[in-house]
């Protein structure tokens, strides 16, 4: 009797330490644009069959409402061709002036290889023919696939300081949630911004919703003190801790993150935040050596271009690693 109680006792303790493990949250960042073109159908299709535990993205706003994923708030002529193949000489119209069939007519399928941009990617597989996806049609891609774990990193790229630029933070949290509210998905979504007046909407529209606070390190971060990013939080009302505005600013919300860049981090970071009740989600990390000092460090999750990169680093470290899904 006592045997079979002491395996038990270490059946438990292992599932535990299952479970702990994989809570780790590997994210393709824009679907992992290291492997293959950001932000694009073929992109987070690629990801979820290598296996990752959430897709990260960015929303732009049509002119007829729809929520779109990509990352900039104009077509990014280092990544768009024109209908008749030829790439952007400038930024492309605002996404808020385009209707989604117009949108849709331009090829984000492949990297200009004569931009600075192009050339970060070397190991980036073109994949012609891609189209700027529409949130939803990304939703049904991953129900197709079967990749019912599949969590979304979904970012709202407003900025305050070129209001004109997106629709109003009201609007733009109002249009993304008439998406993110179909069934199913609230609760495998997050919502993450810089621009932290969007957050607090979505805390106020839908409480469901977890989110989270996306930082930048220095010298970007004085941005902080006017309080324009951060809802009217000011740096200085929390002797200077990130952690401690991030716990203000979000209030008795729960499942809170804190996502800064990798560079601003420390190990007693990680765990102020923590002890704060905050998870702590570093974006955009690429090597090797910097994902598993982070993992030592006991970060719950990292966001990488590389998510091949990341999965053989969580393999290093004894992570249990997310399985793949679909054909």
């Amino acid at each position: 009797m006592r045997a079979v109680s002491v395996r038990r006792c270490l059946w438990a303790v292992c599932l535990l330490a299952a479970t702990a493990a994989q809570a780790f949250d590997l994210q393709a960042h824009r679907g992992g644009r290291g492997l293959w073109p950001e932000s694009t159908l073929a992109a987070f299709g690629h990801a979820i069959r290598l296996g990752v535990t959430t897709l990260e993205l960015d929303i732009a706003i049509t002119s007829d409402g729809v929520p779109v994923v990509t990352h900039d708030p104009s077509l990014n002529p280092a990544l768009t061709r024109d209908a008749r193949g030829e790439w952007l000489l400038r930024a492309g119209p605002l996404v808020k002036d385009m209707t989604l069939a117009q949108i849709q007519s331009y090829d984000v399928g492949r990297l200009d290889p004569r931009q600075a941009y192009g050339r970060e990617f070397p190991l980036q597989q073109a994949q012609d023919g891609q189209r700027i996806p529409t949130l939803a049609a990304l939703f049904q891609l991953v129900r197709d696939m079967g990749a019912s774990d599949v969590q979304f990193n979904v970012e709202t790229k407003t900025d305050p300081g070129v209001p004109g630029n997106t629709l109003d933070p009201e609007s733009f949290v109002r249009a993304l949630l008439r998406v993110i509210g179909t069934p199913g998905m609230l609760k495998r979504v997050t919502v993450q911004s810089f621009d932290w007046r969007t957050l607090a909407i979505v805390q106020r529209l839908e409480p469901q919703l977890r989110t989270v606070y996306l930082t930048v390190p220095p010298p970007v971060a004085d941005r902080y003190p006017s309080g324009l990013w951060t809802a009217g939080h000011h740096l200085k009302d929390y002797n200077g801790s990130v952690p401690q505005m991030v716990r203000a600013a979000s209030g008795k919300a729960v499942g809170v993150v804190w996502s800064p860049h990798f560079s601003s981090l420390t190990a007693d970071l990680v765990r102020e935040a923590q002890d704060l009740g905050l998870k702590v989600i570093p974006w955009t990390v690429n090597d090797r050596p910097t994902m598993e000092r982070l993992i030592d460090w006991g970060v719950d999750g990292i966001i990488s271009d590389y998510p091949d990169r990341l999965r053989a680093s969580m393999a290093f470290k004894g992570l249990a690693l997310p399985k793949g899904s679909g054909p």
